[in-house]
């Protein structure tokens, strides 16, 4: 087997994402508090309820994760008595306050050095759903493009942000990997895409194969032949990054 292409999922893959969130969004109370009182402690259901509102105007934004928090943070303030334009600023300053906690991540052991070994080696990239930015998380020297949903339009597990990291690369797919510790939008999505696929699962659940999603795959799991069932196992299981280049060498 030949690689050249590896993309990585970012979000529980390279980082721990939960403890990221919450102090994003804990910074962001805090911003609002001093900068929007009138907004006050604003419960969550609130917050989700308007967001269901939002979703249900504009369902791409399940797919543009910055600009539905935007959007949330905006309306959320106008119904709280902020005029138009001040509305607009606020939301886009706590915006910002919340992003730049959000790259407040600690990265799991043995990525950097990883990706510094793979990038001497490898076209590395990156697929995610979410809204980090490597640039700002001082990765950007280890990937050759990295490519989310909010720009393209469509998340994983659609085929379409792995085929476009196989344009970008210029790679056929047998020859391209993925990593990353979703069942679904990871693993299930480059299989579908004909990509070899790596499942990161530090804490060794059990492979448990996800529901097909439409589009995801030519057809769905029930009543799929074997060979359909084989191609949507993962290509192999890493516990760490660490793991990577000694699966590579083997291969």
């Amino acid at each position: 087997m030949s690689i050249r292409l590896i993309t990585f999922d970012l979000d529980d893959t390279l980082w721990d994402v939960a403890p990221v969130m919450h102090g994003a969004e804990a910074a962001l109370r805090d911003w609002l508090g001093e900068h929007a009182p009138r907004l006050g402690p604003v419960p969550i259901e609130h917050l989700w309820a308007i967001r269901k509102r939002v979703m249900a105007e504009d369902p791409s934004l399940r797919h543009r994760m910055s600009e539905l928090r935007r959007r949330i943070l905006l309306l959320a303030l106008q119904e709280a008595g902020y005029v138009p334009g001040e509305a607009r600023d606020l939301a886009e300053a706590a915006f910002q306050i919340f992003l730049s906690a959000r790259h407040q991540v600690s990265f799991f052991p043995d990525v950097q050095s990883t990706l510094e070994q793979l990038a001497n080696r490898y076209i590395l990239g990156v697929l995610t759903n979410g809204n980090a930015d490597v640039r700002r998380l001082g990765l950007a020297d280890y990937f050759q493009f990295a490519l989310c949903a909010e720009e393209l339009g469509v998340g994983k597990p659609d085929p379409h942000p792995f085929e476009q990291a196989l344009a970008r690369a210029g790679v056929p797919a047998e020859q391209a990997l993925h990593v990353g510790d979703h069942p679904a939008d990871d693993i299930l999505g480059a299989r579908g895409a004909g990509m070899h696929a790596v499942w990161y699962n530090p804490q060794g659940k059990p492979w448990q194969l996800p529901d097909a999603r439409p589009g995801m795959l030519s057809s769905g799991l029930e009543g799929a032949d074997p060979k359909l069932l084989q191609r949507c196992q993962p290509s192999a299981e890493i516990r760490s990054l660490g793991e990577l280049p000694g699966l590579l060498q083997r291969w």
